[in-house]
């Protein structure tokens, strides 16, 4: 899983919440780049269960430099989460702006964002609200309006993905949006080898998007 910075497209309030104390010397800059990157890496491999510890470790810096930056736990998890919610939105996007092959821009959307250990980093609450899908054969999902706006924007462009899919003809009728993001969200279960991890990882994808093709083909 690589490493990452703040995110390009972090909202004013994550701004906020990561310098919390105005601009920062060139010291702090790299100090909260390394808890940023740490905590995706942890929170990605562990899910948000992870200590701070582990990611003030696996910075390596004391624990007090995360929560001069992050006053809890729970901050920290909001602004990791907030910036893959943002990166899987520009994924979709991306996917939505390849007209002619449908089935390959969706395919593509959902291997990219599993590679990147979208899973374990998206808004713990999102889940539950894609659990909330319509009925059978609609690609709709009910957000409820307290939800934040990012998360909406990402579950209104992957519904585009998935309705215009099945107009092609290429997914299964009764695919949701919750069911593209469970498969987003499914990995095996953590091995010691890297090489049998990654094969292992590519190898359930490929049944799950089997299984979300009209016909099975």
């Amino acid at each position: 899983m690589g490493n990452t910075g703040t995110g390009a497209g972090v909202s004013g309030d994550q701004e906020q919440t990561g310098r919390r104390n105005g601009p920062l010397r060139v010291d702090a800059q790299r100090n909260l780049r390394h808890v940023l990157s740490a905590a995706r890496d942890v929170f990605g491999e562990q899910g948000y269960g992870a200590p701070m510890e582990e990611v003030a470790r696996r910075a390596r810096v004391g624990v007090g430099t995360v929560y001069r930056r992050f006053p809890n736990k729970e901050a920290l998890v909001r602004y990791i989460a907030a910036e893959e919610t943002e990166r899987l939105t520009a994924r979709a996007r991306e996917a939505l702006a390849v007209e002619d092959e449908p089935w390959r821009a969706l395919e593509g959307f959902v291997q990219r964002s599993a590679a990147a250990g979208a899973g374990r980093l998206l808004p713990p609450e999102l889940l539950s609200a894609t659990a909330a899908a319509e009925p059978e054969g609609s690609a709709a999902v009910r957000v409820p309006q307290q939800r934040g706006a990012g998360t909406q924007e990402l579950l209104s462009a992957v519904g585009k993905l998935v309705e215009r899919t099945r107009a092609a003809g290429e997914l299964r009728s009764d695919v949701t949006v919750a069911d593209l993001m469970l498969v987003i969200a499914t990995t095996p279960p953590r091995l010691e080898d890297a090489g049998r991890q990654s094969a292992a990882e590519t190898r359930l994808l490929a049944i799950l998007l089997q299984g979300l093709r009209a016909n099975g083909r």
